[in-house]
């Protein structure tokens, strides 16, 4: 299913790690397993892989240190792997640029549909390019480009948050429905799409505060995409 493709599996259980790369090489993937975040850093530099399997609590840096180095160079899809499941946790490894998270122990079944599912939504899609009010989202290279600024780099959950508020301007569309969207049915909850909201916010407002597109949130109901005039 995913042959040719590359997955990076980081966790300091050495038998975990084994049985998630075996799992995913049955799945067709070339794996390459690290067991600390300088390993995993060096690994990734070199092997640049189609998703990372990142745990959290790895010796130094920890998974949140390195999803944050990875997700400053590359948009490579990142699902992170905690046996800590507070809201705390999830909004910090989601702010630091995670595409979804899992509470251990999880299945074969769970874990296979979420990198299916995280990989669905970063593949490019059949039209690439979604405009309003100035500003272009590129969903194959994950940019924004906003009037007299450079062009702003995006993760992939943001590229498919921001296509579905960008494809219905003005329109409020239920937080359910952005969920299930973004993350997939069953792949994302209420806090983990407001913190995706919140960073996207700080990335198009820029140092000057002035925003192109703003995002409102309708409370109770779900979030519109406004052009302000």
């Amino acid at each position: 299913m995913y042959t040719g493709m590359k997955a990076l599996v980081v966790d300091d259980d050495l038998i975990l790690a084994d049985g998630v790369g075996r799992l995913l090489k049955l799945s067709g993937f070339e794996v390459s397993l690290a067991h600390d975040g300088k390993t995993a850093l060096s690994t990734f530099a070199s092997l640049r892989p189609d998703i990372v399997i990142l745990d959290v609590q790895i010796p130094e840096p920890d998974g949140f240190a390195v999803c944050r180095a990875i997700r400053d160079q590359a948009n490579t899809p990142i699902i992170m792997l905690t046996v800590r499941d507070t809201d705390t946790d999830v909004v910090a490894g989601l702010g630091f640029g995670a595409d979804d998270y899992m509470t251990k122990p999880f299945s074969s079944v769970q874990l296979l549909a979420r990198v299916q599912a995280v990989l669905r939504r970063a593949a490019p899609t059949s039209s690439n390019h979604v405009a309003l009010n100035g500003c272009t989202l590129d969903t194959e290279r994950n940019t924004l480009t906003l009037p007299d600024r450079p062009s702003i780099q995006l993760t992939p959950l943001e590229v498919r948050m921001l296509e579905s508020l960008m494809t219905k301007p003005g329109q409020v569309v239920k937080t359910q429905a952005l969920i299930d969207l973004v993350y997939g049915p069953g792949g994302g909850d209420k806090a983990m799409l407001k913190q995706l909201v919140y960073r996207l916010r700080r990335k198009i407002e820029g140092d000057d505060g002035h925003a192109p597109l703003v995002i409102e949130a309708v409370p109770g109901v779900g979030y519109a995409l406004v052009a302000p005039a």
